[in-house]
């Protein structure tokens, strides 16, 4: 994962998580996996569903959010978006990056 956020930030982009957690169980996950980006919470699941990617029920759990990834411009336009409703499916993070590189 580190060399594709390093292509990402070389194409003049910036890696940002959000998730559902708790800011403390974030800052947990980051330590634990040593990731150099931030990781930003959700709590109150006001972005999930603003951007369209909150599960009504997912394995029990009301209001989840769905794995997904956005390249937003400085403008603040989406000029990519991708949604899978299986959380075990990763993204094509060279798709996205070539999307990153044409900005």
């Amino acid at each position: 994962m580190r060399d594709k956020e390093t292509q990402v930030q070389a194409a003049g982009g910036q890696v940002i998580a959000v998730a559902v957690s708790s800011v403390f169980a974030q800052q947990a996950f980051a330590r634990h996996l040593g990731v150099g980006f931030p990781l930003l919470s959700d709590w109150n699941r006001t972005v999930s569903p603003a951007y369209g990617v909150q599960y009504d029920v997912w394995r029990g759990h009301q209001g989840v959010a769905k794995r997904s990834v956005f390249v937003i411009d400085r403008r603040g336009i989406v000029r990519y978006r991708w949604v899978t409703d299986d959380a075990l499916v990763l993204p094509d993070f060279d798709a996205t990056i070539a999307v990153l590189q044409q900005l």
